[in-house]
């Protein structure tokens, strides 16, 4: 969305700015924290910028989202219009049909932005557990305050204030016992509360 302001950012050893911008977009999933929903179907804004997949597609991705079982409670199922930004949908509906229209398309990089702070744990957990799966042979980048969902991560930043301030594996950085333990421990205090 921007260039960078120091060194690059490259895909498969091009920078991206070598690439046609289209095309890049094209291999890209992206999840942001507030999601984006036109007053439409759940199914079209589900297949939104990729008319040509199929329902069975939609549907699997609803589920790998845990939106499935939410759709289905409808009386309209996926042809349940959803209002102006999903007006009719909770916080974590939202969230998780725009996780299902990211993963439907099966990019090969894909990019969650604190997607999840809107669903309960129990939700996040059968999320991450489908993300894990899905996640495979793809790059991912997974924007998040919660450090359930970067423990999925190979490699770990832990910012403050801009800077990374640690950086590894979550068992590495556990043993570090800076940052990214505190918040570990903090979260795992607010959970058991």
């Amino acid at each position: 969305m921007y260039d960078t302001t120091d060194g690059q950012i490259l895909v498969d050893d091009v920078s991206i700015k070598d690439y046609d911008i289209q095309y890049l977009r094209s291999q890209m999933g992206y999840v942001p924290q507030d999601v984006f929903l036109f007053s439409d179907t759940i199914m079209n804004n589900a297949k939104f910028g990729s008319p040509n997949l199929t329902d069975e597609q939609v549907i699997q991705a609803t589920k790998d989202a845990d939106l499935y079982k939410n759709v289905m409670d409808f009386e309209d199922k996926f042809d349940t219009k959803i209002g102006e930004r999903g007006i009719t949908l909770s916080g974590g509906q939202k969230q998780r049909l725009s996780i299902a229209r990211a993963i439907v398309r099966e990019p090969k990089i894909l990019i969650l932005d604190d997607c999840l702070s809107a669903v309960d744990t129990n939700t996040e957990n059968i999320i991450l557990n489908n993300l894990e799966r899905i996640m495979q042979n793809r790059t991912s980048v997974i924007i998040s305050h919660r450090v359930s969902s970067a423990k999925l991560a190979d490699k770990i930043l832990v910012l403050d204030e801009g800077r990374v301030v640690e950086q590894g594996t979550h068992d590495e950085l556990m043993d570090l016992g800076g940052s990214y333990r505190e918040l570990y421990e903090k979260q795992l205090q607010m959970e058991e509360a």
